[in-house]
């Protein structure tokens, strides 16, 4: 780990071109505004590494899966986002020689991620082979308010010569994701045209006939005077061009506009791409480059206002909670419930961009708190769309009845090629039942529950009741061959996580049915009827509850992870020689699934969801037991970690875990960044602020804070939206202030003091007492 980047509140900052880094800072450079994205490639050639991508939401490929055996069951295919057409693209050419970077000296090298007003700049010295320098200025964006929109300014200096400066740019569609078997491309063209007022590019992709447009117009300026333009123009397979080339004398400077309108037939119909392409093009640019970047700091102004975090006294925690929030911004926005949230977002193929149990477990809570609760609503209604094929996902794996969500997905299939993940990581519909709760407790949107809810519940109710079995020798019942979230042990029987998770689901399906035919009596027996919900059932659940076997060691006073953990060489990670990590890039699989050695919270997952179940005494056993033991090589492990130790009042390890999960990818701690940014642990690390050191909760409908100051901090504060509210929390060492910011009164605690914030009311408190 090496860092490189500049410590800044408000940006990323890096100071030199370092081609040894280059793909790590494509990833944590990119931009995105919820309906595409991109990696932070250069617009110039660039003959050096690189991962180019270019990403559409909702667009995907499934790739044939490929394994070396097949098993009844598998996955026919796993589904990729898809590298989809460069449309950054400018060559510059100086008197007919190509900028690259690989290729030049490079001097002042400046490139920054400005997350206040959401755009990417770099700025640099090139020195080419024959001695020309030119200095190059670019700043790109894609739109926050006019999400088909990218725009691009491209601004050239010769500082000693004159001569023949050449732009071309481009549309490249003839592209390929890294990850694809055989080398196979994904996209086929359906039509193209260079003209000589914009040009425009039209692919489709091989499967599911998904089709992309892009339509490209620009403008040059010398000195800021508009040139007339005559370009060449060229069209090759799945490329257009335009050239054109000016006379530049020394300190001339030469800008590019570019311009370019991405749209999809997810939106669009098959025959009005291009149409629909040029207007919301037409539109952008008769607005101008100055007026789209003004609308993009605007509309970024109010992202922060809602989902802003300020640490006083720590310039290093400071950029990395902005940065994991501008990610989680730029990934998500909530305004179409087609989509969710892959573990790269738009900053890499790997994962293949799809859905994971992640949003449900760390990116719910950060939508809850941070947006109108319609955002995080979507993202439950995103499950619910797929509930059909959740059931037919348990068919494919021979259950009779219930659903068993997908642990990868796009449409709702599971498409994950790994058997231990595919057929036994189940404990992620347990995951999906623990959204449903979050959302209606943290809002109070009961309604969702009879119209949504109760449906998802009962059929996950349903699939744990046929994949427990009941053990004579035991007396109880159990779940056998399953991996829990420490995926580094596969097959074991009787995962503490995964038991407690089916248990409780059952319990709050129970609950719900129980809520719904008190207080919607005539909507329980319409789901009822339509689930055919029998008492058999309900009553099998119950026994479920009272008999589920879980393992214990009685002797620490801790749950075992799984049956047989104690039979493992417990050797703690700290007595590791430094060479050995991490684990999964120095040993072998075999090795590692023999070891005590955990991946991620996975005893301490449960203790963490179901917090209120456990008193602290029984946390503090397990978390002192299980954390010496735990790697932390999944980037959802810190700030699990994190949460609990502020609980339990270690307050360096949940500094020293917060740290680790807030820049985890500005640090490169697991070593692959250049893969892509962990974005939904990004979640995670808003998480460890706002649940950890702030200690939010909810209970009996109220918002519960029981915060404090880290050491290394001089003071934090942040802002939730509860219940229609949007409170101001600032917490310093002494104090405690929470401002109402609407109308909407709130109830809130403060340690164990209840009170209502009223409207555009303050509350301050001194630890336990209070004045308001």
């Amino acid at each position: 780990m090496r860092q490189y980047l500049k410590m800044d509140e408000w940006s990323i900052i890096e100071e030199s071109f370092d081609p040894s880094t280059h793909e790590i800072s494509e990833s944590i450079f990119s931009i995105g505004n919820g309906y595409m994205g991109q990696r932070a490639n250069f617009e110039e050639k660039y003959s050096g590494a690189s991962l180019q991508g270019s990403y559409m939401a909702g667009v995907y490929y499934p790739d044939k899966t490929r394994v070396g055996w097949w098993k009844n069951g598998y996955p026919e295919y796993f589904a990729k986002v898809l590298n989809s057409t460069n449309w950054i693209g400018i060559h510059v050419l100086l008197d007919g020689v190509a900028l690259d970077l690989a290729q030049c000296e490079v001097k002042a090298f400046v490139r920054e991620l400005n997350m206040k007003e959401g755009y990417l700049s770099r700025r640099f010295t090139a020195v080419m082979e024959d001695g020309k320098e030119l200095r190059v200025e670019t700043v790109r964006f894609v739109s926050m308010k006019r999400h088909e929109i990218g725009a691009i300014r491209y601004a050239v200096t010769p500082l000693n010569f004159s001569g023949m400066i050449t732009f071309v740019p481009y549309l490249d569609g003839d592209v390929k994701n890294k990850d694809s078997n055989y080398e196979e491309k994904f996209w086929l063209e359906v039509e193209k045209n260079a003209g000589p007022e914009r040009s425009y590019l039209t692919l489709k992709t091989k499967k599911l006939d998904f089709h992309v447009t892009s339509v490209m117009s620009f403008d040059v300026t010398k000195n800021g005077t508009a040139l007339e333009l005559q370009p060449v123009l060229v069209e090759n397979e799945k490329y257009v061009s335009s050239e054109v080339s000016f006379e530049t004398a020394k300190d001339e400077t030469l800008t590019l506009y570019k311009y370019v309108a991405n749209v999809t037939s997810r939106d669009h119909g098959l025959g009005q791409l291009v149409e629909a392409g040029t207007a919301a093009l037409s539109a952008a640019k008769s607005a101008g480059f100055d007026v789209l970047l003004q609308e993009q700091a605007d509309a970024w102004a109010e992202k922060w206002k809602g989902s802003d975090i300020i640490i006083e006294g720590d310039v290093s925690a400071q950029q990395g909670i902005r940065f994991n929030i501008f990610q989680l911004n730029q990934t998500y926005t909530g305004e179409d419930d087609r989509l969710n949230i892959g573990p790269k977002g738009f900053t890499g193929e790997k994962y293949g961009g799809s859905t994971y149990w992640d949003t449900e477990a760390y990116c719910v809570p950060f939508y809850l708190s941070t947006a109108d609760s319609s955002i995080a609503r979507n993202l439950l209604i995103y499950r619910y769309k797929h509930l059909e094929k959740a059931k037919e996902n348990a068919r494919k794996l021979g259950f009779t009845k219930g659903a068993l969500y997908p642990m990868v997905t796009m449409n709702g299939e599971e498409c994950h090629n790994e058997w231990e993940i595919t057929f036994e990581e189940i404990h992620r519909n347990g995951a999906i039942a623990y959204a449903i709760y979050n959302y209606v407790n943290y809002t109070g949107d009961k309604a969702y529950l009879g119209q949504y809810g109760l449906e998802v519940l009962a059929e996950i109710s349903r699939f744990w009741e046929e994949r427990v079995n009941f053990s004579k020798e035991k007396g109880k019942y159990v779940m056998l061959g399953v991996t829990g979230p420490n995926e580094y042990e596969n097959n074991v029987n009787n995962n503490w996580y995964t038991n407690r998770i089916a248990v409780w689901t059952l319990e709050y399906t129970l609950e719900v049915l129980e809520e719904l035919s008190k207080h919607e009596p005539a909507r329980y027996k319409e789901l009822v009827e339509k689930l055919g919900l029998r008492e058999e059932e309900t009553s099998k659940w119950k026994d479920i509850i009272a008999n589920m076997y879980y393992p214990l060691d009685n002797e620490r006073g801790v749950f075992l992870q799984q049956d047989g953990f104690l039979d493992k060489e417990l050797v703690p990670v700290k007595e590791l020689a430094p060479e050995h990590l991490p684990l999964n890039q120095n040993w072998s699989w075999d090795r590692i699934l023999r070891s005590c050695y955990i991946k991620q919270a996975d005893v301490l997952q449960g203790l963490y969801f179901l917090g209120d179940r456990y008193d602290l005494e029984t946390k503090k056993r397990n978390f002192d037991f299980y954390e010496p033991l735990t790697v932390h090589e999944s980037s959802l492990s810190p700030c699990v970690h994190s949460i609990l130790a502020c609980e339990l009042g270690y307050q360096e390890k949940a500094y020293e875990m917060y740290l680790r999960t807030a820049r985890l990818d500005l640090d490169n701690y697991n070593n692959d960044t250049e893969d892509g940014c962990h974005t939904t642990s990004m979640a995670g690390t808003w998480m460890a602020v706002i649940q950890g050191f702030a200690g939010l909760r909810v209970h009996n409908n109220e918002l519960v804070l029981r915060p404090f100051v880290p050491s290394h901090w001089m003071s934090f504060s942040f802002k939730v939206m509860f219940r229609g509210s949007r409170l101001q929390v600032n917490v310093t060492e002494d104090s405690i202030i929470v401002a109402n910011e609407t109308e909407t009164p709130a109830a809130i605690r403060i340690y164990d003091q209840s009170y209502t914030v009223g409207a555009m009311g303050e509350v301050r408190s001194k630890k336990s007492s209070m004045t308001v």
